[in-house]
């Protein structure tokens, strides 16, 4: 069976984008490139940072663009995720691009997402202030997963932040894939053919120590005149804005006072990967000469490494990682001698600086961007996976004690929408009718179940009554009077799909036949009911499948509850439960009382209901302790603290094995509800109505992650309890559970019994 956890649908990432200029906006965009061209069927997809009102033109793989400092356009971003259904959000953290006290603004986001975040950590600091530490340990709380660049990065994380070591995955800074040139390929480029190239590139600030460098620039041209060393990257932005170019100017009038000016080339400008590519490629010896050992990851450094250049740093962190086992030489901070010593040397000894080169080189092979794609795309399989087997209770919540004691009003507007001259629609794209998947028996006869209970509670309903002859006019015409069955799919241009339908719509179908039969107020629909309910059990004696003879059952019984004298259907009753039970008798224990060796989530509690039917009419003890110990074990089986947590069908539940907590589906809640009110109406045990009132407030909120399922503006019912909320898709099956759920809980309420044609209590 395919593993749905393992797919990748589509990925969205959180950061900045080129044209923006900064080193997170080249990172992203790379990292996005590369995940579009090896997730193979998955789309990639980016939510965007905005330093400026007017934004940035961007390519088309930005879908959202954020004013960082307009918290609102957090929330509204975080809403645009969530509709998109992501199958898992990817965060480029770097402070100083959100908006807000140490960049708090990107929590009001977190928050509200409902999908995985696997966060890409590209500041981590030794000593951060008490904001940055609240915001990155929130972050951290918020994310499934941690990615960072470097060990040392892992060790401040778990030492200073407290987050644990497993959640942390080291991949490393991306690189292009290029060949190993000898400099000289390029240099013509830049008119320095002939010349020794020193290199460094990158947004220009008082942090980069570009001055030392300088400074070091007369010990290196006194042995080696022809050197050049060209600066490339315009003045960061943030620098800019508040100094203007004086950083710049001041280094120019530097090597001015030096002599050297004549060996300097800066290009002022941020060039694009190509021209960035030719320039790496040029260089004989790339320095960066940082100032402090505050960097903990640097996309200079690891495009010069991975180009095979040989490089000349600072200690801080990333470099003494990345350059460590000789792949290349560092020197203390603000030493200009040190960086002389240490150039002139790569310069003179042709032997070390080719060994420097290629250890590089080769150390950073692992690091091309796809291979670093390949590494997170396995990150977010492993998180999407873990989401389907644990809950994650999502913030922003709703909260459900408020519904403990009063119901929902009934609401039948959904109902109505699904609905039209045909009958009930399957499927919707969020609230809104699919037309492309048609229509379905199965949905139409619980639809008809639906409002023949509502006419109960609500006779003078003339909607109630036009709609009830609506969806049973499509069971009409779903009957094939060439074979007996009904057929279950057709589509929205009313061609069938089918000769029969499955077992179980067969089943369904006479449940709601039976229902409609015993209860509709309407005499047509008693009548055509009753035709169509005849036709139907003559084939009744060729289902085999559990679920298909239990809802079949539970119409048999609605039925004879009005017509208790039908000799036929009484003895099709006999035979189907005898059926029935023999599934269980000798294939089930004390630990296992199910019919095969794996939990199907789909009505199960059905089973149990029809067992406590046949059982009780039957007058067999066996039958009815059948269906009180499966109903029990079901019940013990999905519960979860206070709430019903039923078993999922991503994946199932496996005999000895544990139960998929995800996909939840409605069907599951309203199966437990009307099994357990019958259950309790038997025996009159409290344990019964506490469990129907459990699987009643799944719907409402009281579940695994706190998301109620109704939707009380439409009045249909969310599509499933997913690792990542509520499916935002309100579809037949789910909206018909929950009004199936509301009406048998209003028919309590009003001391009105569930299904009339329950036997009572004998003393």
């Amino acid at each position: 069976m395919e593993d749905k956890s393992e797919k990748l649908k589509t990925i969205a990432v959180i950061g900045n984008y080129l044209p923006r200029k900064c080193g997170i906006a080249t990172f992203t965009t790379d990292l996005v490139q590369a995940l579009s061209s090896a997730g193979k069927g998955t789309e990639c997809w980016t939510v965007v940072m905005n330093d400026r009102s007017d934004g940035y033109r961007y390519s088309d793989r930005v879908r959202f663009e954020i004013n960082q400092n307009r918290q609102d356009d957090y929330r509204l971003a975080a809403d645009y995720l969530n509709i998109s259904q992501s199958d898992v959000v990817s965060l480029q953290h770097e402070y100083g691009i959100f908006g807000g006290e140490a960049g708090n603004y990107i929590i009001t986001l977190l928050r509200r997402l409902r999908m995985p975040v696997v966060t890409t950590l590209h500041t981590v600091l030794k000593d951060p202030t008490p904001e940055q530490k609240d915001v990155m340990e929130e972050i951290a709380g918020l994310s499934a997963r941690l990615v960072v660049m470097s060990e040392k990065a892992v060790s401040f994380i778990t030492d200073i932040y407290g987050i644990p070591a497993d959640k942390v995955s080291i991949i490393r800074h991306g690189i292009p894939d290029l060949p190993f040139v000898d400099p000289s390929y390029y240099k013509d480029k830049f008119a320095v053919e002939g010349k020794k190239v020193i290199l460094s590139f990158g947004l220009l600030s008082p942090n980069k120590g570009i001055e030392y460098m300088i400074e070091a620039l007369p010990a290196v041209l006194r042995k080696h005149p022809e050197t050049v060393y060209i600066i490339v990257g315009e003045t960061h932005p943030h620098v800019k804005k508040a100094h203007g170019e004086e950083y710049r100017q001041n280094l120019e009038l530097l090597a001015a006072s030096l002599g050297v000016d004549g060996n300097i080339m800066f290009f002022n400008r941020f060039v694009d990967p190509k021209e960035l590519y030719e320039f790496l490629g040029a260089c004989d010896v790339y320095v960066t000469p940082y100032v402090s050992e505050a960097q903990i990851a640097s996309g200079t450094l690891a495009y010069a490494m991975g180009v095979g250049k040989a490089v000349v740093s600072t200690p801080y962190w990333y470099a003494e990682e990345m350059m460590a086992d000789e792949r290349g030489i560092l020197v203390d901070f603000r030493d200009p001698q040190g960086l002389a010593l240490a150039v002139t040397t790569l310069f003179e000894d042709e032997a070390k600086w080719n060994t420097i080169r290629k250890r590089a080189y080769t150390f950073s092979r692992t690091a091309i961007w796809s291979q670093v794609a390949l590494d997170y795309l396995a990150v977010f399989k492993e998180v999407k996976s873990e989401r389907t087997r644990k809950a994650h209770i999502a913030f922003g919540s709703c909260s459900f004690e408020q519904y403990s004691t009063s119901l929902p009003d009934i609401n039948f507007n959904h109902l109505q929408a699904m609905t039209d001259e045909t009958g009930m629609v399957q499927h919707a794209t969020f609230s809104i009718p699919d037309y492309n998947h048609g229509y379905c028996v199965d949905d139409n006869s619980r639809a008809l179940i639906v409002t023949v209970m509502a006419a109960a509670l609500m006779p003078d309903d003339a909607q109630l009554a036009r709609l009830q002859k609506n969806y049973l006019a499509f069971l009409n015409y779903a009957l094939n009077e060439k074979n007996g069955w009904f057929r279950n799919f057709m589509t929205y241009q009313k061609t069938w799909l089918e000769e029969k339908g499955s077992q179980d719509s067969q089943g369904r179908t006479i449940w709601a036949l039976g229902v409609c039969a015993a209860l509709s107020r309407e005499q047509g629909c008693v009548a055509l009911s009753n035709t169509l309910f005849h036709k139907g059990i003559r084939i009744l004696e060729e289902l085999n499948h559990p679920r298909a003879l239990a809802f079949a059952l539970v119409g048999i019984h609605a039925y004879l509850a009005r017509f208790s004298g039908d000799s036929e259907v009484r003895r099709v009753r006999e035979k189907l439960a005898d059926t029935l039970f023999s599934r269980f008798r000798g294939h089930t224990d004390d630990d296992w009382p199910w019919f095969e060796n794996e939990l199907v989530t789909y009505a199960n509690a059905k089973i149990p209901q029809a067992l406590l039917l046949s059982g009780q009419w039957l007058g067999r003890e066996d039958m009815v302790g059948a269906g009180y110990k499966i109903l029990d074990w079901l019940i013990a089986l999905q519960r979860e603290g206070d709430h019903f947590s039923p078993v999922g069908n991503i994946g199932w539940m496996k005999r000895g094995g544990a139960k998929a907590r995800f996909d939840q589906q409605p069907v599951e809640a309203q199966a437990m509800l009307e099994t357990c009110l019958l259950a309790y109406r038997m025996t009159g045990r409290e344990q019964y109505r506490a469990a129907a009132r459990l699987a009643f407030n799944w719907f409402l909120g009281q579940n695994d992650l706190r998301e109620p399922l109704y939707d009380f503006t439409t009045g249909g019912c969310r599509d499933g309890l997913t690792p990542d909320g509520p499916n935002q898709n309100q579809g037949a099956e789910s909206t018909l559970a929950w009004l199936l759920s509301l009406l048998a809980m209003h028919g309590v309420q009003a001391e009105q019994k569930k299904l009339q044609y329950i036997k009572p209590i004998r003393e």
